[in-house]
Parts: C-alpha cells; sequence; structure tokens
C-alpha cells in the first residue's frame, strides 16, 4: 500500500458514498446520498463510487447503485463484515481508503453511520462534518444556496474560488447555519441525516454499466474487540416519517389533554391516510416514541401535506420539516412562528379545531 497522508490534497480524488446495508438490504439513504454525490463528482469531473460492507449480498442490490448515481461500487466482502462491528467496519474502510485515496467520503448519519464515521476521521487524520444539510464543491452554486437561505450580501461578499466541499450543517441548537470546510486536510468526510437529500430517479442504463469491483479486505476476528453472540429487535411497529405522503404532528399545545390530542392526530392522520408525527418537546414528555420526531434532532420529512397541531415552531423544528410541499398550522397563539413557514394558517384550539376539520374531510370525502 502506498504511503498515506493525509495532507498531500492533490493525491486524493474522487468521491464515495459509504452505502449502508442491514441483513443484506441497502437501505434507502445510500440512494439519496448517492444523488448527492453524483452533483458533487460531475461538479468535480470525477467518478462517483460507492462502498457495500457485509457478506454476500446481493450482486443485483450492488449492481443497482448504478442506477443512481454510482460509476463504481467497492464490495468489500467478508464473514467478518455480516453484522455491523465498529472494528471490522473502520478498518476496512479505511484502509481501502488509503488505498484509492477518494477527496469526499458522505456517510449517512444514522446509528450505524454516526458510529463509523468520526471513528474513520480520526483514524484517517481528518476532519468530520456532522449532520449536514446542504454540500457544494462549486463557488457559484454555494452563492445561489446563500441567496435563498441566509442573509449574506453574497454580491458584495469575497469568496475564494476552490473546489473544497463546503459542508453546511445547522449551528447553536439549529439557530444558525455554519458552513464549514477542511481544506488542508484529505478526505473530506461528512454525514448526512435520512431525508434531507432527495434521491434521483432510477436509471436503468446506470445500473447496467456500474463497474462492480469486489474485495477481500486484510481482516482477521483479532482486529475486532467484540463478539456479537445476539441481535434481538424490538417487536414495536415504528412509523416511517420519512416515507409518509401526510404527517400530522403534535406538538406542546396538546398538554392539557394529551391522550385527546394524540387521538385527535391519529384520527385526522387517518382520514388524510398519513402518519402522525411529533416535536421534541413531546418525545421529551414521552408522550410518543421518539421515532415519530421530527425537527434537526429527529427526522427530515417531505410529505406532500404536514399538518402542525399546537407546534410553536421551533427553529430545530421548522428545519426537519419546512421543505413539505403544503404545510397547515392550528396554533392559539397567532404569532406563533410556525405561521411564517405555514402554507394555510388558522388561529385557534387544536381541540375544537380539528373535529370540525375531520368532520369536512370526511364529508368532502362521501
Amino acid at each position: 500500500m502506498a504511503e498515506f497522508n493525509a495532507m498531500d490534497t492533490a493525491a486524493f480524488k474522487g468521491v464515495w458514498v459509504f452505502c449502508e446495508q442491514r441483513e443484506g438490504q441497502i437501505q434507502t439513504i445510500s440512494y439519496q446520498l448517492l444523488s448527492e454525490g453524483r452533483k458533487l463528482a460531475n461538479d468535480l469531473g470525477v467518478e462517483l463510487c460507492g462502498v457495500v460492507m457485509g457478506s454476500e449480498v446481493n450482486e443485483n442490490y450492488v449492481k443497482a447503485l448504478g442506477g443512481y448515481g454510482a460509476d463504481r461500487v467497492y464490495y468489500i466482502d467478508s464473514p467478518l463484515l455480516k453484522d455491523y462491528t465498529t472494528d471490522g467496519y473502520a478498518k476496512a474502510l479505511c484502509d481501502l481508503v488509503m488505498e484509492k485515496k477518494p477527496e469526499i467520503v458522505l456517510i449517512g448519519a444514522t446509528n450505524l453511520g454516526r458510529d463509523l464515521g468520526p471513528r474513520c476521521a480520526a483514524r484517517l487524520h481528518t476532519g468530520l462534518t456532522a449532520d449536514c444539510t446542504h454540500l457544494d464543491v462549486d463557488v457559484e452554486k454555494y452563492k445561489e444556496f446563500l441567496r435563498t437561505t441566509s442573509n449574506i450580501d453574497v454580491d458584495n461578499t469575497k469568496f475564494e474560488e476552490n473546489t473544497n466541499l463546503k459542508m453546511t450543517r445547522p449551528a447553536f441548537g439549529g439557530h444558525l447555519m455554519a458552513t464549514i470546510i477542511c481544506p488542508r486536510f484529505r478526505p473530506q468526510m461528512s454525514t448526512v441525516r435520512p431525508g434531507v437529500m432527495q434521491t434521483q430517479p432510477y436509471d436503468e442504463a446506470g445500473a447496467a454499466k456500474v463497474v462492480v469491483e469486489k474485495i477481500a479486505p486484510a481482516l482477521t476476528a483479532e482486529d475486532i474487540h467484540v463478539e456479537i453472540l445476539d441481535i434481538k429487535k424490538s417487536a414495536k411497529k415504528m412509523v416511517d416519517l420519512i416515507g409518509a405522503d401526510v404527517v400530522v404532528s403534535v406538538g406542546r399545545g396538546i398538554s392539557s389533554d394529551v391522550e385527546k390530542g394524540i387521538a385527535l392526530a391519529e384520527e385526522l392522520a387517518g382520514v388524510l391516510g398519513g402518519v402522525v408525527g411529533a416535536s421534541r418537546a413531546v418525545t421529551d414528555e414521552g408522550w410518543l416514541s421518539s421515532d415519530h420526531q421530527v425537527g434537526q434532532t429527529g427526522k427530515t420529512v417531505h410529505p406532500r401535506i404536514y399538518v402542525a397541531l399546537g407546534i410553536s415552531g421551533a427553529i430545530q423544528h421548522v428545519a426537519g420539516m419546512q421543505d413539505s410541499e403544503t404545510i397547515i398550522a392550528i396554533n392559539k397563539n397567532e404569532s406563533a412562528p410556525i405561521f411564517d413557514v405555514a402554507s394555510y394558517g388558522i388561529v385557534g384550539d387544536l381541540f375544537k379545531v380539528v373535529p370540525e376539520l375531520i368532520k369536512e374531510i370526511r364529508a368532502a370525502k362521501a
């Protein structure tokens, strides 16, 4: 293996996406990151590579990554990678990075990715920006992004012309957006939460021409310092917020009658064919489980209809739902920030408004 020097930035080229799989199934976040990685690779004029680790993963699933933009897929195959371990995955990925030297590595901010990303960054002596919401390498595209998302006087601000990865993420509890660069070290690493990036349409031609390179890692049982004896799955049903077409979320406004508030949300979601979400205040109180949480520290959603019941509209929550096609807000406080992002707003008591809304929807359907 060639000598690895994270500060030799000229030696690094290409965009990589770590494609997470569980029990042989490629996770949706992988397709989202490949779609975003394709844009970055096009701007840089370089190859986009997916990296899959596992044991006996279906070849069709691996080749399908080409349908979402990958030019090449490195499939690291070993029985020791069947189940995720920090030691095993970090060594296999870092060994490949040291050999191939990509300039950008994107990882999903899942439970697995949030464990793997920092470990790899530390081993590679580079930086990592967590929970990114926007990525750019082209300065002009970054300026356009700033024009629509910030109050910066872009035209009168001097920008350094380079192709460093500009990684934007919420900071200071979501009250600011910070753009971070890693100019002196490679690879530039970023984690991105599921649901933030849009998935491009599947392309059969891309899947047909993708190059799959199978790799046997230099990995032994001695490299892994934990032994997985058993994996137990929770029997509870998890709500699919990210894939939902309609989300009805509840906030602290249901506190006067929590059970009734949740029941109304469930009934409204039922007539609209959607699912129930929640603000952080609701999940912190234990009124709904954390898989219902929408927001900066929860899930980012892009439904056709988002209904906010008794949600004030703190920036942390808005960050997770502001790109919904239609936002309907119901709140007693006419000055609630949620009305600033709402397509339609109703000032009123949700316990009175929602039953009437449900009745009208049912009548319209009838």
